[in-house]
């Protein structure tokens, strides 16, 4: 198992004479996960009971705890009511994408695509790219800009060296606890003890330790976003 552990199962497509190498174990389940949470989405939504007075069904009740477990928890960061509302959807999505990407492996066969740099890594480039867009957006681009250079003139490169390291920090830190997991499980399994420990230790970081992880990675997406735009 141990030789095999570095081996992937690569898709290659070559355009205009140039050969585009993709992971495709990590493509195929990131959209089994995306299947995952559209397919919850939906069965939620038929849930729904348009009349007012009518009693709130099960699944209701569900997804109006879900949405105010999401606002309490990442959402209340944020002063801007308007800022709360655009991005809710995001935060939301990227906190369950990453949760339900941790948990798959606990399934056997299944692998979570956060077991690849790319993932958390496009992630993190994104919420890095969103909190200067609304930092710009609601401060003014002057303003924002000038910020860097506070509160010392010669402090410009030290404040770019530090946004510019905050997407790598972000992404390294969910991107090490979940392969760290699936290589301590890996090494347990081939070395050790095969049976009940790796399972145990499986579902251990599958689950535990995925969803603290998932939860510090949106959560962090929010303090970077709410820092560029509250300063």
């Amino acid at each position: 198992m141990l030789e095999h552990l570095g081996d992937k199962l690569v898709l290659r497509i070559d355009i205009a004479g140039r050969a585009l190498e993709l992971d495709f174990i990590t493509i195929l389940m990131s959209w089994i996960v995306m299947l995952i949470l559209i397919g919850l989405a939906l069965w939620l939504r038929k849930g729904l009971r348009e009349e007012v007075e009518a009693e709130p069904s099960s699944r209701q009740v569900m997804m109006e705890y879900l949405i105010e477990i999401l606002d309490e928890q990442f959402l209340r960061a944020f002063e801007s009511d308007m800022l709360r509302k655009r991005l809710f959807a995001f935060v939301s999505t990227l906190f369950l994408f990453t949760l339900v990407s941790n948990w798959i492996s606990v399934i056997p066969g299944f692998q979570s695509p956060t077991r690849d740099l790319n993932v958390p890594l496009g992630f993190a480039f994104l919420v890095f790219f969103l909190s200067h867009y609304y930092g710009m957006k609601i401060n003014g681009t002057g303003t924002y800009l000038k910020s860097f250079f506070e509160p010392y003139p010669f402090m410009a490169p030290l404040n770019v060296i530090s946004e510019v390291a905050k997407p790598l920090s972000h992404s390294f830190r969910l991107f090490g606890n979940v392969f760290g997991g699936a290589v301590l499980v890996a090494v347990v399994s081939a070395k050790l003890i095969p049976f009940v420990l790796p399972a145990f230790l499986q579902i251990f970081y599958g689950l535990f330790i995925g969803a603290v992880q998932a939860f510090v990675f949106a959560l962090l997406a929010v303090a970077y976003i709410n820092v560029a735009v509250e300063g």
